[in-house]
């Protein structure tokens, strides 16, 4: 009987309502070692890309599936989401506007809920049983260092000084079949944890979540604040409680309907060459390094169970989508938080994962607004991290749309006065850019192009010679069977 008070992340009450949506495309027969992931990457290239629900995997039992795609579409991010039905990626950030900030102060009010039982514990495998390679974890790319059974996942740990469990998405990489490699980026909140663990001496508990609802892999890989627990974030977009088991193991929470967790210890002085593995860039910005190694100690699964797929590759890939939205709404409240006004649009173009190429959009109402707007762009919090280039335009130009923002570049820009560089700012060891970096610290320079029609000349610049939005649309509705 379902639980009407709380949500367990099931990942086929999803998969379900995708399916009605006609977004989920079930491909039968596809190998893992290497064609899986070919043809996920291809699909996130076509206009519009269903969701892969790949089965009969060479190798594995019928019904031991893979999901990759689940987030490359509006109308998938819109369900995940829980916004209601949004076609197109516009109307999906309108829709997002306020909401993350919404999402962050009622977090509090949902603290995840311990039940004792659910569909995760159908089956579980321990001690000499645990094997890593009983599930179809995908050789997503040929370059990669390993098969990367974590990507769409959630990885559960707890702090040491507090009762705080972070939830962050980190790449898991196998080893062999009970030791899981375990990449987390310094300074992320799981790397945090992990550090004050090493220093103490002391284990480090980790639950990881190879399958659930994709909600909970997409908050897990966006920017919760310092302290709180996703979970909490998650159950103020479900407005009510996530569902979680405790692991035999550990007692650490994760989703009572999980498809696949694994259960173990990252002992101290226990690392191993892991990678390397593709970012969200679209490059291996570096060779295989050493990462902590997990030592996995139980495999909880459900019957038929399902791994959440989703490998970075060169933009468009797997996730790029989903966080070109969320970043983009994140943005939207940063710009208007910082007293920006009049904002039409942002847009964290995929291209440049979301990060290094931003747009925004202004009606400007003073002088020296789009120099604000597109400064504030680079720097606030949500921007600051590999951004490489901000551009503000006009609010006659859809921040989405590359050839709009292009155009502007080109026609109401000056080089000589319309670029403005910032050196030294937040980089990252994993910029492709990095090996041309000449100081010893992460540092990048970005480039904040204002390319909106000089405030000075607005009246006078010239028109611009088109029909106007409402011609435009009047046009579309009236022949749509021409035009599409």
């Amino acid at each position: 009987m379902t639980d009407l008070t709380t949500d367990s992340l099931d990942l086929r009450h999803w998969l379900d309502e995708a399916r009605t949506l006609g977004e989920l495309t079930d491909v039968a027969g596809a190998d893992w070692n290497l064609e899986l992931g070919a043809i996920s990457e291809l699909n996130v290239k076509k206009e519009r890309p269903n969701a892969l629900l790949f089965d009969e995997i060479p190798g594995y039992p019928k019904g031991h599936r893979v999901l990759t795609c689940s987030t490359a579409s509006a109308a998938r991010l819109s369900s995940i989401l829980r916004v209601g039905h949004e076609a197109t990626h516009r109307g999906l950030v309108q829709t997002l506007r306020g909401k993350p900030k919404q999402w962050q102060a009622h977090a509090p009010e949902y603290e995840p809920v311990t039940v004792g039982d659910g569909p995760v514990f159908e089956h579980v495998q321990a001690g000499d049983d645990v094997d890593l390679f009983s599930f179809p974890a995908p050789l997503w790319h040929e370059k990669d260092g390993g098969r990367y059974i974590g990507t769409g996942c959630m990885v559960v740990t707890k702090d040491l000084d507090s009762a705080w469990v972070n939830v962050g998405t980190y790449r898991v990489m196998i080893h062999d079949r009970n030791h899981v490699g375990l990449d987390m980026i310094p300074g992320k909140h799981g790397a945090i944890q992990y550090d004050k663990h090493m220093k103490a001496g002391k284990p480090f508990a980790v639950a990881i979540v190879i399958g659930c609802d994709p909600l909970g892999y997409l908050i897990s890989g966006i920017e919760v604040p310092y302290g709180m627990c996703e979970y909490n974030y998650i159950g103020a977009i479900l407005r009510k409680p996530v569902s979680v088991v405790q692991g035999q193991l550990t007692g650490l929470p994760f989703p009572s309907a999980s498809e696949i967790v694994i259960e173990g210890y990252a002992h101290p002085g226990d690392v191993k060459v892991e990678g390397p593995f593709g970012e969200f860039h679209g490059y291996y910005p570096g060779k295989a390094e050493t990462a902590p190694v997990v030592t996995i100690e139980r495999i909880y699964h459900r019957s038929n169970p399902i791994i959440m797929g989703s490998p970075p590759a060169k933009p468009p890939n797997d996730y790029s989508y989903s966080k070109a939205v969320m970043r983009s709404a994140l943005l939207v409240d940063a710009l208007q938080a910082a007293g920006v006004p009049d904002v039409a649009g942002v847009w964290a173009h995929e291209i440049g994962g979301a990060r290094m190429f931003n747009v925004v959009s202004i009606r400007q109402r003073y002088a020296g607004h789009a120099r604000q707007a597109a400064h504030i762009l680079s720097q606030c919090g949500v921007g600051a991290y590999m951004s490489r280039y901000s551009i503000v335009v006009d609010d006659d130009i859809d921040p989405a749309n590359l050839q709009e923002v292009m155009w502007a570049v080109a026609t109401r820009t000056d080089p000589d006065i319309d670029i403005d560089i910032v050196k030294r700012g937040m980089g990252s060891k994993n910029d492709p850019m990095s090996i041309a970096n000449p100081y010893k610290a992460p540092f990048n320079s970005k480039a904040i192009i204002d390319a909106c029609r000089p405030y000075d000349f607005l009246h006078e610049f010239p028109e611009v010679a088109e029909a106007s939005k409402e011609l435009q649309q009047k046009t579309r509705a009236r022949w749509e069977h021409l035009l599409g």
